[in-house]
């Protein structure tokens, strides 16, 4: 569903990422892990078209993102780590205004309004405008915005900041339903607990290069991912200080 494929993404002359590749098939959820700075949202950016890249390819179920980028954002929805929504429309004409680019007939995107909406309690307030919503609101928006045209394959940045528990819980159920039924998801987090319950597949990044990536259990065999991830950043910093010397 997803190859990215030796990306390599420079500001100048820094290198904010370094021939990363990551492949990520149908039903999978893939977590991508590491602080701030190291190359998560440059990598989610480069993977939805929103930065282009010095080296490398992605390929959006088999087609790349630079030489079609319109046929790969028709199969993709991109959920950024502070969405950016149009204020100054009420919810309700931002979910219709979604559905209107992607091609959603009035039925299906009423049925799914209807269902997320209900899930996230955000139904009464669709009639309000934007800007009077909490950021906990524009979050449950923007996540009802992503699925209303059913994507193949959904990219987000820290999905879970701003929502409540029950909100989690309704995120990482459509989550899996949506790979359950042929989907992927590719998000970053640093709420690592719920990577480690949630994920099929990981990734550790730091400082623009992959550390380690795999199935969870590859990743973190016996041990928490939270203590895998702390040990792998340890061994980084010993390394690279090893070779300063």
């Amino acid at each position: 569903m997803l190859k990215i494929e030796h990306l390599t993404k420079k500001y100048g002359d820094k290198t904010a990422v370094k021939d990363i590749t990551i492949h990520i098939k149908s039903g999978e959820i893939y977590g991508f892990i590491g602080h701030n700075g190291a190359g998560k949202t440059t990598t989610l950016k480069s993977v939805v078209g929103i930065l282009d890249f010095e080296e490398g390819d992605i390929l959006i179920d088999g087609e790349s993102i630079k030489e079609k980028p319109l046929e790969c954002k028709r199969k993709i929805a991109y959920i950024p780590d502070n969405p950016d929504l149009y204020e100054f429309m009420s919810g309700i004409k931002y979910l219709n205004f979604i559905a209107d680019v992607f091609g959603v007939s009035e039925s299906d995107r009423q049925e799914r309004i209807r269902k997320y909406a209900d899930a996230f309690e955000l139904t009464s307030d669709l009639a309000q405008p934007i800007a009077s919503y909490s950021h906990g609101m524009k979050q449950k928006l923007a996540i009802i915005s992503a699925w209303i045209h059913e994507p193949k394959l959904i990219i987000m940045d820290e999905p879970f900041v701003g929502l409540d528990p029950k909100a989690t819980h309704i995120l990482k159920t459509m989550m899996r339903e949506l790979c359950d039924k042929g989907g992927a998801i590719f998000f970053s987090t640093h709420v690592l607990e719920v990577a480690e319950k949630l994920c099929d597949k990981v990734a550790i990044i730091k400082k623009g290069e992959l550390i380690r990536q795999g199935t969870m259990e590859e990743v973190k065999g016996d041990d928490s991912l939270e203590e895998v991830f702390l040990e792998l950043e340890e061994e980084s910093d010993n390394y690279n200080a090893s070779k300063e010397v």
